[in-house]
């Protein structure tokens, strides 16, 4: 009983890192749209959205029926339950690179898009965390987990530079007021990623240790 357990754990396992997988393909077409004003990649990144909410669906059903078939307790129980949280999260994130990539089609009309690189910086450490924190629930490493959630300082740091660049650029000229209003809806998405990635990190951590 417990060796078929354990290998539906696994097959868990394998199935949120695939989820993850998706949303950094995701994220990686949204900002590589980005910076090359690329509609098509964007419109390919908007269809990745999808993929991901089917792929939620999935582990929210494999999760369902590990409780319903196979009772867990203790840690069992907590990895299941703190896999339900994190779907929900890694969903969030794949709904964000598909409002980026929305917010994409219209800048890709503009000549020459602003204040790429702390954009740029921004959507590598959240990818980043991202899968870092999906590793750590499979790889049950509380100490990777912890790492993330530091990380996120990091990211919150590059928003609050890219704000700061965005005033001065509203500043020197009041017709780049919409592209900047754009670009900060942008870097408030990546914010918010690392926030997802944090919450994804906090559930691995619950996961593991019963505190969250």
């Amino acid at each position: 009983m417990r060796n078929s357990f354990d290998k539906q754990l696994e097959l868990l396992n394998n199935q949120m890192l695939k989820m993850g997988t998706l949303i950094e393909s995701a994220i990686e077409l949204a900002i590589s749209a980005l910076v090359n004003r690329d509609v098509e990649k964007a419109k390919q990144a908007i269809m990745f959205d999808e993929q991901i909410n089917q792929q939620e669906k999935v582990i929210e059903k494999m999760c369902l029926k590990l409780l319903l078939e196979q009772q867990p307790v203790a840690r069992d129980l907590r990895v299941i339950s703190s896999a339900l949280k994190m779907i929900t999260d890694m969903e969030r994130i794949g709904d964000h690179a598909s409002d980026i990539s929305e917010i994409t089609l219209c800048l890709a009309k503009e000549e020459g898009v602003k204040l790429l690189e702390p954009i740029r910086e921004m959507a590598k450490e959240t990818t980043h965390m991202v899968i870092k924190s999906v590793e750590a629930f499979v790889e049950r490493d509380i100490e990777l987990a912890q790492k993330v959630i530091k990380e996120d300082d990091k990211v919150d740091a590059l928003f609050r530079e890219l704000k700061s660049e965005i005033i001065r650029l509203i500043n020197l000229s009041e017709e780049d007021g919409e592209e900047a209003t754009d670009l900060l809806m942008i870097g408030k998405y990546f914010e918010r990623i690392g926030d997802h990635a944090t919450n994804i990190a906090e559930w691995v951590i619950f996961s593991i240790t019963g505190e969250h």
